[in-house]
């Protein structure tokens, strides 16, 4: 899928009229308060955003373009209301949305790959796909891989910097423990970005009012002919997450401190 190399340079080959496709995800503000409502739903009222790792997807692919030439395509699955996270793709420099609607409050990563591969085939393959590592309100991590091997294609994950030479992509990963990846991959491929690969933009006023006017399709999930589609996974409940005490200071002599320490571990925290 990949190849490990050496080079670390940040060369941007020139490539004309290049097409990005940057898939984006309608999320839950981090910030919000969210209420479960039920076994398995919650409350939708809540601020909702473009999924944070997807705005460096979308960073890096409209940079991409504006070296290079070429067009930026955000596309996204969800509900109706997932048309506003399309819209601030295209605020911040991509051409042209598609937005892929369904009313299912959670979908499942290989359904979502498939919808992805559905659309991305009708609208013309492109040479690059960028999204984030991951969405912040189901965390599955898997949406990019099942893609990447639906289409046959090679992927990175963690990805940290970008760059192209020789008619391929060179991209850097995250290995942990301060370790970086370095792989080399033909284009088409995936790359899945992270915190680090570039500082995203904020639209300004005049982007925004130009973005409602740029192309957005909308389609049906059902509209993709997809047929029976899997059942791999399904939220079955969700579960409040209780709120943390307060962090209590202690004082006194080190051995009274740490008799302190056992004492609440064992009786209060019964962890011990």
């Amino acid at each position: 899928m990949g190849l490990l190399i050496k080079s670390k340079k940040n060369i941007h080959e020139k490539v004309k009229g290049m097409k990005i496709i940057v898939c984006v995800k309608h999320v839950p503000d981090t910030a919000a308060n969210i209420k479960v409502v039920g076994d398995n739903g919650f409350d939708e009222s809540v601020k909702f955003v473009m999924n944070p790792y997807d705005e460096y997807a979308v960073e890096e692919a409209v940079r991409t373009v504006q070296q290079n030439g070429g067009e930026v395509v955000a596309v996204s699955v969800g509900k109706q209301n997932a048309v506003n996270t399309v819209r601030s793709a295209l605020a911040v420099g991509a051409d042209r949305g598609i937005l892929v609607k369904t009313d299912a409050q959670f979908l499942d990563s290989a359904t979502t790959a498939l919808a992805l591969k559905a659309v991305i085939e009708q609208d013309g393959m492109p040479d690059l796909i960028f999204t984030g590592k991951q969405s912040v309100d189901s965390e599955g991590m898997q949406t990019h891989y099942r893609l990447a091997a639906k289409m046959g294609l090679p992927v990175a994950t963690d990805v940290v910097a970008f760059s192209m030479t020789n008619g391929n992509v060179v991209v850097e990963c995250e290995m942990g423990g301060g370790d970086r990846e370095v792989i080399e991959m033909s284009r088409p491929c995936v790359i899945a970005a992270t915190k680090g690969l570039n500082e995203p933009r904020y639209p300004k006023l005049p982007d925004i009012l130009k973005a409602k006017k740029k192309p957005l399709v909308e389609m049906n999930l059902d509209d993709l002919g997809l047929g029976t589609l899997p059942e791999s996974a399904a939220v079955t409940s969700l579960t409040q997450v209780k709120e943390r005490g307060a962090a209590t200071m202690m004082t006194g002599t080190v051995k009274e401190m740490v008799e302190d320490l056992v004492n609440r571990l064992e009786n209060d925290a019964k962890v011990l």
